[in-house]
């Protein structure tokens, strides 16, 4: 196993304590198992897409929760023989997951959706206004701000 170090990066820049963290935790709990299979997709600058595959699982067997900065999907198990016939061969996995996904800040759940087999959960990032970048004056120098042109109305009155 590769060993992850961030030193360099650490000592250079601050607050990003969180992220080294992250990464390094991601690393050491990557455990290799791959189900159920999924694909993240970015379309605009602030909307993303998870898409599980989770077949075999009907909306009741699923469960997603949103917390801060983490969202949790997990797929519970369930008896497969419903009509009482005997399973000879079982080649459809139906066994019970947990999927967790880091979220950034302000990234938020928008809606979730299972159809063909497909879980597609939507995701929006939604910066607060009093977080987005804005203009600073420097030394208190005043804005500067648009103007009425009232060139018109002077020609007008000396008419």
């Amino acid at each position: 196993m590769s060993r992850l170090d961030f030193t360099p990066y650490r000592r250079s820049t601050v607050g990003f304590d969180r992220l080294f963290d992250l990464l390094e935790s991601q690393a050491r709990s990557n455990s290799g198992d791959n189900y159920p299979p999924f694909n993240i997709a970015r379309s605009g600058e602030d909307n993303y897409r998870i898409t599980l595959a989770v077949a075999g699982f009907r909306p009741e067997d699923i469960d997603i929760t949103a917390q801060q900065n983490l969202l949790t999907v997990q797929g519970k198990k369930r008896d497969e023989v419903e009509d009482g016939s005997e399973l000879l061969h079982i080649g459809i996995a139906n066994r019970g997951f947990e999927r967790r996904f880091e979220l950034a800040d302000y990234v938020r759940v928008e809606n979730a959706d299972l159809a063909d087999g497909l879980l597609v959960i939507d995701l929006v990032r939604e910066v607060p206004e009093a977080m987005k970048p804005k203009k600073i004056a420097v030394n208190g120098a005043p804005t500067l701000t648009a103007v009425p042109d009232t060139s018109a109305d002077k020609a007008s009155d000396a008419a």
